[in-house]
């Protein structure tokens, strides 16, 4: 009888099935036990753990998992920058799909969601800017580069008036917010394969401070003043903070940089883009 039991469980080949591992593992997890724990961790180390094993990925994809990662407002966001086009997606593939550099008002802004803090991002082209003189050739150009998300930015010869505007109506989650210009002094281009920063047109910017202003449409101004005197490389300059609250469905700001002393010129600036972005967004991106 022995015999006869042991043959019912011999394979086809003449082999026996594998033991049973000793001791349980990781893959013997219950997926509703694996999706408690995932959504405790931050969506980077989720990914990763989902990788591990088909509990755990399957775990990654419960949409409770990514409830706490995604912006309370994200319908909201979702409306705005996709319509109705991710109704019958998962919120992992909303998350992953607002992580995105998503175009918005015909690609002069883009918005995407910080991966590592889930923070919402908004970045505003120079060419959805108000510049004074942009349309004179004597003073402002446009340049193509690599350098930029938008792959343009504004480029300053000289000019004796330097002032550029702009204003954003946008449902941010709420928040503490910081609003910045990138900006660089010198022209980049390419000579023999490398990349060099050519810095002739650069002056004026060590005279007098530009000051940097915002307003919100709930009352709120912040002001900055600073010399520009980095050159050959981006910068952000940090125009100031501004609050968002649960009542606020959408934030108008309105911003501005100037440099207005007509007692000398200034000159060899490359304007890319305004960035608003979550308060810590600045630390954790210096931290990576």
């Amino acid at each position: 009888m022995g015999l006869n039991f042991s043959s019912f469980f011999c394979l086809r080949n003449g082999s026996h099935p594998p033991s049973p591992p000793p001791y349980p593992g990781l893959g013997d997890l219950p997926e509703n036990c694996v999706a408690d724990v995932l959504g405790h961790l931050s969506p980077v180390e989720i990914c990763r753990l989902a990788r591990l094993n088909r509990a755990f990925r399957g775990a990654s994809w419960a949409d409770f998992v990514w409830d706490s990662k995604l912006p309370s407002n994200y319908r909201v966001l979702v409306q705005r920058l996709f319509g109705d086009f991710v109704r019958i997606m998962s919120k992992r593939e909303i998350y992953t799909k607002l992580c995105q550099q998503n175009p918005l008002d015909d690609g002069n802004k883009k918005v995407w969601l910080d991966k590592h803090s889930g923070g919402v991002c908004l970045s505003i082209s120079s060419m959805d800017l108000r510049i004074t003189g942009i349309d004179d050739r004597r003073y402002w150009n446009r340049i193509s580069t690599e350098e930029s998300r938008f792959y343009t930015v504004a480029y300053l010869q000289q000019i004796w008036w330097f002032e550029v505007g702009g204003e954003v109506d946008f449902p941010f989650p709420p928040g503490s917010y910081s609003l910045y210009f990138r900006l660089q002094l010198g022209r980049t281009s390419k000579r023999f394969g490398r990349q060099i920063c050519n810095l002739e047109h650069v002056h004026g910017w060590n005279i007098k401070p530009v000051q940097f202003q915002l307003w919100t449409s709930d009352g709120q101004h912040a002001k900055t003043r600073c010399y520009l005197v980095e050159s050959g490389k981006w910068t952000l300059y940090r125009a100031g903070n501004f609050n968002v609250d649960a009542r606020n469905e959408s934030t108008r700001i309105k911003f501005s940089m100037t440099q207005i002393d007509c007692t000398h010129t200034k000159g060899g600036l490359c304007l890319d883009a305004v960035m608003i972005c979550p308060v810590e967004y600045e630390q954790i991106s210096q931290c990576r």
